[in-house]
């Protein structure tokens, strides 16, 4: 009983996680005349200072002081906090630019890029369903250059950069709180050096655009850092291929906020390319569902005693 209820707070905060990510086009299309690298660093310093006071308020700071006496795991952390921040600017980018569909179909592709660097870089093995769902996604990857005439830029940013962001985190060891909070205090003075810079000089939009835009950029800050901790928390409690299959609501939410909410194009040539995403998806995950029951069935079978 006690499992079940802690899989069923699991799966909702992992649900509620990927689905604040989802949404977030709708919070930050209001600061779409702010430039995305103030968003970022108003991002980054609220966020540092949110974790700040949440591992004070646990009385878990000595786990930050931990880390950054660790001089490879700080490297590790420096490289993966370089990474996401790469990744937040494209993506608040083209959110605020109208290329919202662009950014879904990238975190649709991710889950595969982060197949291929399981190959490259871990040596992992893959069975022919899974090269089958990898070579889809190539196709479309090659059907969305020819149809725009050009790679599409964003979505392979945002797929590689936030790949190589979960493999960094995945070959350091660290928790998820005190390593989210070391990244963003990595960053913080480069963040607060640029806000200042940008007060000087007269462009900054805290003090310029009102309190509604000021709020907006305050919370930001909060609207990082808390489902971060949920899928954190969720990812705990829950099976990985779960996991797996919730993370795809993210993606669809931000095809969604784009085409009903930003009248986004989505023609049939376009809708055509994301079938092929999708039926890789649809290979992948299936395959992962089947092996993980069979996996369940000969562990149940094992334990099962003999007459």
């Amino acid at each position: 009983m006690a499992a079940a209820r802690s899989s069923h707070r699991g799966l909702a905060a992992a649900a509620t996680a990927f689905t604040l990510w989802g949404l977030f086009p709708v919070y930050l299309h209001p600061l779409r005349d702010v430039p995305a690298l103030q968003v970022i660093a108003h991002r980054v310093t609220w966020s540092c200072l949110f974790l700040l006071a949440w591992l004070l308020a646990r009385r878990e700071l000595w786990r930050l002081a931990a880390t950054l006496t660790r001089p490879r795991l700080l490297a590790g952390l420096t490289a993966s906090a370089t990474l996401i921040s790469c990744n937040w600017v494209v993506y608040v980018w083209s959110v605020t630019h109208h290329h919202i569909v662009d950014s879904s179909l990238g975190y649709y592709i991710n889950p595969l890029v982060n197949v291929v660097l399981g190959v490259i870089v871990l040596r992992e093995r893959l069975n022919r369903i899974q090269w089958s769902a990898v070579a889809l996604a190539a196709i479309a990857v090659a059907y969305f250059t020819v149809l725009a005439g050009h790679p599409p830029w964003i979505a392979l940013w945002l797929a590689v950069s936030f790949s190589l962001y979960g493999l960094v985190r995945k070959v350091i060891s660290v928790d998820a709180l005190p390593g989210l909070a070391t990244e963003t205090l990595l960053l913080t003075p480069l963040a607060v050096t640029y806000l200042l810079w940008c007060t000087a000089a007269g462009n900054g939009a805290l003090t310029r655009d009102g309190a509604a835009i000021a709020a907006l950029l305050v919370g930001s800050g909060l609207v990082t850092a808390i489902p971060l901790f949920l899928f954190a928390y969720g990812a705990r409690l829950l099976p990985y291929s779960t996991v797996g299959i919730l993370q795809y609501i993210a993606p669809s939410l931000q095809l969604l906020c784009g085409v009903l909410f930003y009248q986004e194009s989505f023609g049939p040539a376009l809708a055509t390319g994301f079938g092929l995403i999708w039926s890789a998806l649809l290979l992948y995950a299936a395959d992962g569902l089947w092996r993980t029951r069979a996996g369940a069935q000969g562990a149940l079978a094992r334990a099962r005693p003999r007459r």
